[in-house]
């Protein structure tokens, strides 16, 4: 949908923001713009909209040359979302969803029915729509800018750095929201941050910058992190991009075992044909409780109270990699804990065997590569 071509923005005094950039940008994706403070992020974003013109270059649209429509008919046809929400202080929260379709000319009922609507699709209580964004936590206030910016169900989607300002706990929640929106609606987004976890987490593909507005690579997260470009690529990704990249392989076919599982109220006979050093107790449905010493157990009436903590279970199938491996790091006993959706145990796994899942994955990642490389 969206295609830049060579585009320059040179200001007066000589300084280059962007220089000679070119994005393919898909249909109904999520691609990120991300790079060092100064890499023309922001003004990439802008000039989309034309808020900010090009030196050079062209900007298509659905393959016709932004420059050859009306300024205001571009930006009504594009959803902007900014850091802090840019609300309208004075105006109530369904007026300011309602922004865009009233400028449209419709009507205010329509509008305003419009605006319930989205308020309920991005998670908002619609009995929040009578109040002022001053009234709103920061996370709400992010919700409320993006059901304005789609208010009138644009193609585009320009979002500047949206999540930013808000704790780390509630920018996951608006990114998980962003993402369940767009499997609904598939608008065409692109999105600026600085953060590359975001980027790897949010993007169809990711375009990474350098200082001066010059590309450096243009892939899919999964691409980047596995083979970085050049030195900045990978300076900028950081140490950890092996950790990241598992993120890309799935837990479904890790080698659970049920060895080690016991219910509360298990026999002698059942604790003592347990191997392992220590047994993850259940409750009567199934549910974890916590992992117990083999040894010193009172069958029949194994104390709950003094188990240690099961930590955070996964979901196979449905977590990656990184996340089983979190899960058994963090975990006391060095094992996660696999549930199935109910939050009932279905197996647990080792850091050895999660480990030898982690390399049989990067061989056949190697190996499809290969492959790849030969057919071409």
């Amino acid at each position: 949908m969206i295609r830049i071509d060579s585009v320059t923005k040179r200001y007066p005094d000589g300084t280059v923001a962007v220089d000679r950039l070119s994005l393919e940008i898909p249909d109904r994706s999520i691609t990120v713009l991300v790079g060092p403070s100064g890499c023309g992020k922001t003004t990439t974003l802008r000039m989309i909209n034309r808020m900010v013109e090009p030196t050079e270059g062209t900007i298509l649209l659905d393959g016709e040359d932004i420059q050859g429509q009306p300024v205001t008919t571009l930006r009504r046809s594009m959803g902007y979302v900014i850091q802090n929400a840019g609300l309208f202080q004075h105006r109530t929260i369904v007026d300011n969803i309602a922004t865009v379709p009233r400028m449209l000319g419709w009507g205010k009922q329509r509008a305003r029915e419009r605006a319930a609507e989205l308020m309920e699709r991005v998670g908002l209580d619609t009995a929040l729509a009578k109040r002022y964004p001053y009234q709103l936590s920061g996370g709400q206030q992010q919700r409320v800018g993006v059901a304005r910016a789609l208010a009138a169900d644009p193609p585009v989607l320009l979002m500047d750095e949206p999540f930013s300002a808000v704790d780390p706990v509630v920018r996951k929640g608006l990114q998980d929201e962003l993402l369940r929106l767009q499997d609904e609606l598939g608008k065409t987004i692109v999105f600026v941050t600085h953060d590359i976890d975001e980027a790897i987490k949010l993007g169809t593909m990711v375009a990474v910058l350098r200082e001066g507005g010059r590309l450096a690579q243009y892939a899919p997260p999964a691409e980047l992190l596995s083979a970085p470009a050049d030195g900045f690529v990978e300076d900028f990704l950081g140490a950890d991009r092996g950790i990241r990249r598992l993120s890309f392989f799935a837990s479904a076919e890790l080698d659970l075992t049920t060895d080690a599982v016991v219910p509360a109220d298990a026999t002698a006979e059942r604790i003592a044909a347990v191997k392992a050093p220590h047994l993850l107790v259940t409750d009567p449905d199934g549910r974890p409780l916590g992992w117990a010493e083999r040894t010193g157990l009172t069958a029949g009436d194994i104390a709950t109270d003094r188990l240690l903590p099961f930590g955070r279970p996964f979901v196979p199938g449905t977590d990656s990699l990184r996340v089983a491996l979190d899960c058994a790091v963090l975990s006391p006993t060095g094992w996660a804990v696999a549930v199935d959706g109910g939050g009932r145990v279905t197996g647990v796994v080792s850091q050895q065997t999660i480990g030898e899942a982690i390399r049989a994955a990067h061989t056949e990642s190697r190996a499809d590569k290969a492959g790849a490389g030969v057919a071409e």
